[in-house]
């Protein structure tokens, strides 16, 4: 028999609102051809749509103001070897991330643990400089990485002030990692933002056929794009700004609303 499939996100606090997940829930769906199940680790499940399973955030120690000082430690808790029970191969997927298609594929790579390079190479083809680990679409098996959670419980301390994120502290405790092949999740900053002041009159442009999922890291989000907050979403001398007709159409597509804040 098949190994059951997970595909999880994490949800706390109130930086994101249920239409992420519920968006990155319907978008899977449309990507998935076998079956799986969806779950959210959250501490805030109102508003989820029916077919989510919304689970508590394993507990890896922290402290409530220790949730919230960067690094997304909480993260951790998916690794947790008990982790509800449940058993299997997971894909843990960011809140910002946008799936354009085909997520079966990151089910069928075999190895213990694989993650993006989110390096210096990421976008930049051909380029030498060293792998580096960026955990915002990683897969792994339900339990078998439970020496991490096991460790960072039993060395909090230390850890947060040796790594600044929880991803730092993962690559450095796995050592040997895999990679998913280049092109297969693309980043939005450095693949598709339209060069300086081009980028006043031209809209990003639309992710290639090839990619499978977007990655929004850092400035801006995907709400941002589909016209909430400012007017100009992007970091000065960068000039991106008003609502990006794609990703309006993805997030409507996939049941998203208007954001609110």
């Amino acid at each position: 028999m098949a190994a059951e499939r997970f595909i999880i996100c994490l949800k706390y606090g109130t930086r994101y609102p249920a239409d992420y997940v519920n968006v990155l829930f319907n978008a899977s769906r449309k990507a998935m051809k076998g079956p799986f199940r969806f779950v959210c680790l959250t501490d805030r499940p109102e508003g989820l749509l029916p077919g989510i399973e919304a689970l508590p955030i394993p507990d890896v120690g922290l402290l409530p103001q220790e949730w919230f000082v960067g690094g997304i430690w909480p993260k951790l808790g998916i690794y947790d070897r008990h982790f509800h029970g449940l058993k299997g191969r997971a894909v843990f997927i960011d809140l910002d991330m946008v799936v354009l298609r085909d997520l079966d594929a990151f089910f069928d790579v075999p190895g213990t643990f694989l993650g993006i390079d989110g390096g210096p190479r990421w976008g930049r083809p051909g380029s030498t400089a060293p792998q580096e680990l960026c955990s915002a679409l990683i897969a792994y098996d339900l339990g078998e990485l439970g020496h991490l959670a096991d460790k960072f419980r039993a060395e909090k301390s230390a850890i947060m002030g040796k790594f600044r994120t929880e991803q730092a502290f993962t690559e450095a405790e796995l050592g040997k990692i895999g990679f998913w092949p280049e092109g297969w999740v693309i980043s939005f900053k450095r693949t598709l933002r339209q060069p300086l002041l081009v980028d006043l009159v031209r809209e990003p442009r639309l992710p290639p056929p090839s990619a499978k999922v977007l990655a929004f890291h850092g400035t801006p989000r995907p709400a941002d794009l589909i016209g909430q907050g400012k007017t100009f979403w992007d970091r000065f001398p960068h000039l991106g700004h008003g609502p990006v007709s794609w990703m309006v159409d993805y997030w409507r597509d996939n049941g998203g609303g208007r954001l609110k804040g």
